[in-house]
């Protein structure tokens, strides 16, 4: 019985992976577009995510900035926002957590820029203000969500609609968008 549930779980995830290649290649490709175009223009990529979501940015970030496959290139400009505990308690202490990636995003985000928020939900209030603060601002913005959509997506001059309901399903497979993100900006770097 256990198996079959290991197994049932595995199906759903690998099924997940091929509605996403059927249905959101050309959302993956315009993701990696607009990201390029950050980079290559002299920008950085920034991202934001509440707990799984969170650890995602900070994955897509020591990709970007370490490496990914190619250990030979230089650095790709990335950072994770609400990962410096003191900054994240700070603000969310004294302006609220819904302020604690918008007060980062003010103080480090410029025009040329891309913002991409991750919310399974599509709602995360945090991510949301971070995505309209991006907009203020004039930096490009896109999403990682569900099928679910919402105000994310609505925020997002790109989104990536995984077309699952299943969290887990979902996370697994923005984590597979990240690594399709990094290895597209690498071979653009080597180009």
């Amino acid at each position: 019985m256990h198996e079959s549930v290991l197994a049932e779980q595995i199906r759903a995830s690998i099924a997940t992976k091929e509605r996403l290649l059927a249905r959101c290649l050309g959302e993956i490709e315009a993701l990696c577009a607009v990201a390029e175009r950050a980079v290559a223009g002299g920008g950085k990529l920034m991202f934001c995510g509440n707990g799984g979501s969170a650890c995602d940015a900070a994955h897509a970030v020591g990709e970007l900035v370490g490496w990914f496959e190619d250990k030979q290139r230089d650095g790709i400009a990335a950072l994770a926002l609400g990962h410096e505990v003191p900054t994240l308690t700070a603000i969310g202490n004294d302006a609220g957590y819904v302020e604690v990636f918008a007060r980062q995003l003010r103080a480090l985000g410029r025009p040329g820029d891309l913002l991409i928020g991750i919310s399974t939900s599509g709602g995360s209030r945090n991510v949301v203000r971070a995505l309209a603060v991006a907009r203020e601002l004039g930096i490009a913005t896109a999403a990682l969500a569900s099928e679910r959509g919402g105000p994310v997506v609505e925020l997002a001059d790109v989104a990536v609609r995984v077309p699952s309901a299943d969290t887990a399903r979902i996370q697994e497979s923005h984590l597979l968008v990240v690594h399709l993100l990094c290895g597209h900006l690498e071979r653009a770097q080597r180009a």
